[in-house]
């Protein structure tokens, strides 16, 4: 049972996290993506790579962005994410 449900929770990740992928048109030039839709696409970049190769609309990246700040939400959750920052910390402690 236990195994169920851990698939079904992936299957839900997987589907929240797909809903708001870079390229899907969920922005546009009147609506462009701002600093919190970059973090959230560095976070997402990964799927969106994966996701990106079976369908030809995702990419990595949203080119309708407030331009700047988009960029800096983005790269700032590429370097960070996933715990990047705590694998520095934890190796100058050694």
């Amino acid at each position: 049972m236990k195994n169920y449900k851990n698939l079904v929770l992936i299957i839900l990740i997987g589907f929240l996290m797909s809903s708001c992928l870079p390229g899907g048109g969920n922005n546009n030039i009147l609506e462009p993506a701002g600093f919190f839709t970059g973090i959230w696409h560095g976070w997402i970049a990964p799927f969106s790579l994966i996701v990106g190769f079976f369908n030809e609309s995702i990419s990595i990246y949203e080119v309708n962005n407030t331009g700047w700040w988009y960029d800096f939400g983005y790269y700032m959750a590429i370097i960070s994410g996933f715990g990047g920052l705590q694998f520095v910390r934890n190796s100058k402690k050694k």
